[in-house]
């Protein structure tokens, strides 16, 4: 709340001009604040003799809360990969402070939960109940917050999935913790803090956010945006627990669920042949096409292609798409927007196509060509035929 001095206050109304939200009014010479007020503190700041002040009430963490918590999402009994990227950060943070690194995993039957172990996990809960095999966000989110509270894990890493990227914020929510979506950067700073770092206003800057008094600090990210952890013989412990009934209740019933061929799925592609709006027209889509072909690989595409409707969502690569780290990436009229670029900078290999040699895609591109895409690539694909003719 804001304090009035009302022996200093000389009712000059500054602090009523200055008010963002309209929440100070003046009732007789003093300001008065209404339900508008949001404690964002510019009638402070601006009061010239100091009559206001807002008290800050002091913050801080109840109890201890230790460890790094990685949920090992699973489908079919199967960890599904982003795990073991966030195994090789977990893995990192825990060992920076000197803490555990636990991984928690919801089924009926996980196939393989040594592996867990493997790929740096300390400890392993295991909750099995038949009724948490399919994914329901109303048990799960349950289970986990019901685990979290017991554990008291200092922070917690959920990838950033469909499944993620409902479970994580219920979670949140009911533990009043906060939560940074789509982490690209996960480091620690010098008081032991969880550096969250993510692309934000349209990947126009990096924001670097903390969560100093609330716990777990938690963080979702992308898949193949963290480096996968490397497996090695380690001593580990497997726990099975049972989950509790009463948090197999709810509103909703899983009967079935239809996976999508891991195959279909551009993020898992070797190879990349992605189109911009400097293809021009969805025609331009077909060269694209018949180049991915050739190389054995799939289309991709960026935000205004898709916008203009020269191909569809799911092969959209960037912010508001996918991330993919294949071994060869062709970009073909896209220009380089950290939007698209930020979804595809780790490819293995980069080969950039643009007829202005100034795009920004050739910043970060192994090779580049400097041309008109619909010219470039029939002279590829004609280059490529002629090589397998060949051979």
């Amino acid at each position: 709340m804001i304090l009035i001095d009302k022996g200093k206050c000389v009712g000059c109304g500054l602090c009523e001009k200055q008010c963002p939200f309209g929440a100070v009014t003046f009732t007789e010479k003093y300001p008065d604040f209404n339900e508008k007020c949001r404690l964002c503190g510019a009638c402070v700041e601006v009061c010239p003799v100091k009559a206001l002040s807002m008290p800050e009430k002091e913050k801080k963490v109840e109890g201890k809360w230790a460890g790094v918590l990685v949920f090992a999402e699973q489908s079919g009994g199967v960890i599904a990969p982003v795990v073991f990227e966030l195994l090789g950060k977990g893995r990192e943070l825990a060992d920076r402070l000197g803490q555990k690194l636990i991984c928690v995993a919801f089924g009926e039957e996980i196939k393989d939960p040594e592996e867990l172990i493997r790929y740096g996990a300390d400890t392993v809960y295991l909750i099995e109940n038949k009724k948490l095999a399919l994914y329901n966000s109303d048990y799960y989110a349950n289970v986990l917050v019901d685990f979290i509270l017991e554990k008291k894990p200092n922070m917690l890493l959920i990838g950033a999935t469909n499944l993620g990227r409902e479970l994580a914020p219920r979670a949140s929510t009911r533990l009043r913790a906060g939560l940074t979506a789509d982490c690209t950067i996960l480091e620690t700073n010098d008081e032991g803090l969880l550096v969250q770092t993510r692309p934000a206003f349209g990947g126009n800057i990096m924001a670097s956010i903390l969560s100093p008094y609330a716990r777990p600090q938690m963080a979702t990210v992308r898949y193949k945006v963290m480096e996968r952890a490397e497996p090695a013989e380690r001593k580990g412990e497997i726990i099975r627990e049972k989950a509790k009934a009463k948090h197999l209740k709810g509103p909703i019933e899983v009967l079935s669920e239809e996976m999508l061929p891991v195959e279909d799925d551009i993020v898992n592609a070797k190879v990349i042949v992605a189109g911009g709006k400097g293809m021009g027209k969805k025609d331009g889509f077909m060269l694209l096409t018949d180049v991915a072909n050739h190389l054995g690989g799939v289309v991709g595409a960026s935000r205004p292609a898709i916008d203009a409707n020269w191909a569809d969502y799911p092969v959209q690569v960037g912010l508001s798409g996918k991330v993919v780290k294949p071994g060869l990436y062709v970009a073909c009229g896209i220009s380089g927007a950290v939007q698209h670029t930020s979804g595809m900078e780790t490819s293995d290999i980069i080969v950039a196509i643009n007829k202005d040699e100034d795009a920004p895609i050739f910043d970060i591109a192994d090779f580049g060509i400097v041309g008109d895409v619909n010219e470039v690539l029939p002279e590829l694909i004609k280059a490529l035929e002629e090589k397998k003719a060949s051979t």
